[in-house]
Order: C-alpha cells, then sequence, then structure tokens
C-alpha cells in the first residue's frame, strides 16, 4: 500500500512538472533593448522616444544563427492619425511592454520550434506607422512628429551587428502584417549587411497585402497606401528597379509589384481570405454604409452565396497575383492556406501546434523549414474555402469537407506523436 502511495505521489508530482515546465516553456519573457546610439541616425519612434528591440541568444548548433522578426500593427497615413498614433504604443517605445512573449517561430523550445528554437531570435519593436520604411518628419509651432522607420531599421541593425549578427552563418528575416510587409520592402537590404558566404533568406507572414479594389469599386488600399508613402517619405526608400518600371511609383509598397525584384530566397505565408485583408481591403466600412457584410465579417455561417463568392474571387486573384512567383522563383517558397486568420508565425497554436493548420498534411513550420534548409521544394497551395479542416476559424461543421477517416486516423497518431515530443522536450528543458 506504501508503495502504491508512493507511486501515486511521484505521479502527481511528475505531471505538476511537467505542466509547469509546459506553461514556462509558453511563456518565454524577453526584456526590451533601447537602441541608446539611434539618435546619433535621427532614428526615432513618431514621439521622439528610442526605438528598441528584444533578443533572445542563440545556443549550441544555433548560436551563429540569426532570426529577425519585424512587429505588426498596422500604418497612420495622415497627421491627425500619426499624432494619435504617437500616443500609443504603436507609436512609442515608452508606451511598449517591456517584456514580450517569444513564442511559434521565436520559441527556445525544440519541440515547439523545431528548426530555429536555438538561434539568437530578435524582435523589432514596430514605432513608426509605415513598415520601417518612412524617412521624414512634420513640425509647426506645436506638434513634432518623426517619420524615421527606415532609420529605425538601420539602428537596429548597426546595433546588432557587434553583437553577432556581422558573422552571422545563416540568417531569416522575418515579420507578421505590417511586419510581413516590411520582411518585403528590407530583405534585399538585409542581406547586404552580412557575410557573403552566408545563407540569407527572408518570410513574409500576413504581409502580403493586395491592390485590390473593394466591393463598391474603388481602390480603398491603393489610396491608403498612396498617402502614407507621400506623409513619410518612403518612395526614397522603395525598390528602384521597381519604381521604374512603374507609372506609380508609391505602388510599389504593394509587395505584388515589388516582389519580382526581390532576388533574396522569399517565403510567402499567408492566408487566401486573411481577416485584415477581407475588413479593411475587399470590404472596409466606407464600402458598406448600410452593414450588408456586417453578420458575415462576425460569423462565416451568416455569409450569403453572393458574399461566400465574393470571398472566393478575392482568393482566386490572390492566387492571380503569385502566378508568376509559383511559376519562376526557383529559390522561394509559399504556404497560402484557406483559413480566416492574419499571422500565423508566431502563435504557437498555428506554428507547430498539435492542431495546427496543414496542408498536404504539413504544418506551416515544417513548411518554412524543408524551404529553409532546401530539404524539399515547398510551395503548398490550399483547397478553396471551406474544405480545410484543419483551420482556426469558427466555420460550422457543417460547412466542412470532413477529412477521410484513414487521414482523421493518420491526423491523430501525428499529434498524439508531437505531444509526446513535446512533453520530452519540456522534461529535457527542466
Amino acid at each position: 500500500m506504501e508503495m502504491s502511495l508512493n507511486v501515486i505521489v511521484a505521479v502527481v508530482v511528475a505531471l505538476l512538472l511537467l505542466l509547469t515546465c509546459h506553461g514556462q516553456e509558453q511563456r518565454l519573457l524577453v526584456p526590451m533593448t533601447l537602441v541608446r546610439n539611434a539618435s546619433a541616425l535621427h532614428a526615432f519612434c513618431l514621439d521622439g522616444s528610442l526605438p528598441a528591440y528584444h533578443i533572445h541568444r542563440g545556443f549550441g548548433a544555433g548560436k551563429n544563427n540569426w532570426l529577425l522578426q519585424f512587429e505588426g500593427g498596422g500604418w497612420c497615413n495622415s497627421l491627425q492619425s500619426c499624432l494619435e498614433r504617437a500616443k500609443t504604443r504603436r507609436g512609442s517605445t515608452s508606451l511598449m511592454s517591456k517584456y514580450e512573449v517569444f513564442s511559434g517561430i521565436l520559441s527556445n523550445n525544440a519541440s515547439l520550434n523545431p528548426d530555429f528554437y536555438n538561434w539568437n531570435r530578435v524582435k523589432l519593436r514596430y514605432c513608426d506607422g509605415a513598415s520601417f520604411a518612412g524617412d521624414s518628419k512634420f513640425q509647426n509651432e506645436t506638434s513634432l512628429i518623426y517619420f524615421r522607420g527606415q532609420k529605425i531599421w538601420e539602428a537596429i541593425i548597426l546595433d546588432l551587428l557587434p553583437k553577432g549578427l556581422g558573422s552571422a552563418r545563416k540568417a531569416l528575416l522575418s515579420g507578421c502584417s505590417a511586419g510581413g510587409l516590411a520582411s518585403f520592402l528590407h530583405c534585399d537590404n538585409f542581406t547586404n549587411y552580412l557575410p557573403k558566404n552566408a545563407s540569407v533568406k527572408c518570410l513574409g507572414d500576413a504581409g502580403f497585402f493586395l491592390d485590390e479594389k473593394d466591393i463598391s469599386l474603388n481602390h480603398t488600399m491603393r489610396t491608403f497606401y498612396t498617402n502614407l508613402v507621400s506623409l513619410q517619405g518612403v518612395e526614397q526608400n522603395l525598390d528602384t528597379n521597381c519604381t521604374s518600371s512603374l507609372n506609380t511609383p508609391q505602388l510599389c509598397f504593394f509587395p505584388q509589384y515589388a516582389l519580382k525584384f526581390i532576388t533574396t530566397p522569399f517565403f510567402i505565408l499567408n492566408t487566401a481570405y486573411d481577416t485584415f485583408q477581407f475588413h479593411n481591403i475587399l470590404v472596409p466600412n466606407s464600402a458598406d454604409p448600410d452593414g450588408h457584410w456586417n453578420r458575415c465579417k462576425q460569423d462565416l455561417a451568416a455569409c450569403d452565396a453572393s458574399q461566400i463568392e465574393t470571398l472566393q474571387g478575392f482568393r482566386r486573384d490572390m492566387l492571380l497575383a503569385l502566378r508568376g512567383f509559383l511559376k519562376d522563383s526557383e529559390s522561394g517558397g509559399m504556404f497560402i492556406n484557406s483559413c480566416f486568420a492574419h499571422c500565423q508565425s508566431e502563435s504557437q497554436d498555428t506554428w507547430f501546434g498539435v492542431d495546427a493548420p496543414r496542408i498536404h498534411n504539413k504544418t506551416i513550420a515544417e513548411a518554412v523549414g524543408d524551404w529553409y534548409f532546401s530539404r524539399r521544394v515547398s510551395k503548398e497551395i490550399d483547397c478553396a474555402y471551406p474544405c480545410d479542416s484543419t483551420c482556426h476559424n469558427l466555420i460550422p461543421s457543417t460547412q466542412i469537407v470532413q477529412v477521410p477517416d484513414k487521414n482523421q486516423s493518420l491526423l491523430k497518431r501525428q499529434s498524439a506523436s508531437l505531444k509526446l515530443l513535446q512533453i520530452l522536450g519540456c522534461l529535457v528543458a527542466f
């Protein structure tokens, strides 16, 4: 009886340790580092505060490899909106959280981030409102606002070079949303800072914003970006090969026009039904003044057949914009799934969780790793909504085409195996 009690106690303690360990692994908190000498480069956030980043050091075989992740968070394209933004965490490092949770592609757990867990991982804080691309300022008798995203990018890189980035063997520049767009804008420039023999690649997560007409046939996003580029002095920092090829050079802020001029290997991670683009590019409030789309935006089950067809049209246009890249880019990769989501690399559940989204039974982490390390060709395009049952969005089960029993059984076995690996990884770390 005493032996059995001891065994039970031991099992309970082990489980508690596992739960504690797993919680700690999920909550890797990394402190902020201010770029103290940024003022010498005139690199300031909108409100004049210093730029910042968070860094978690690599170890073992990954100590000379670097992953830089641009933070996202929308944009401001008018003096009024930028002045308001400057008073928030989106425009001032003094108002930001001083610790950031590193998860997903930033995790240091091999069972949660198998290819990049031991790299030097850096998160670049976003405080300029133009995807780290502006270089201007506005000043009058009452206000001073800095549009120095390009300088912020340069200041952070220069701060990291002597800390080991300058001798990197492998490097990946990535980002989410407005940060994903920044990856497109700065990819080739990033390569120029690193050793010639380094393996340098880039990834844009939810950053492939389309130059698409909204449902009222207006170019709402094109107008927004044009105003942003003009206000913040972005055009001078856009790819010159792209700007010289278009009658409207500001359009090079859209990745679909800049992509063919990027020479560094690039991976595009996006959903074909990106929720930000659905709500702000395809169906902005200005295009739906009577709110006919309100219920559909909140619940896909409420979308009528005509609305679903409009969403399918958006997917078709995205795939059309990517067709050249899919066909012609030998070094490129992609994961275009059919989930209603926005940003999938920083969330553990979507990056490499047991129930993570998959295409052809491959998670996002596996697809990115296969591409980066050239293990196999990695260009994955999902079937159209509502066929994908692995998505993390609220889709009524009656509208989902169920995976055949054989595949479901395989997914369950793989999920169980992955869970076991996560537990073992947690034990080792503990």
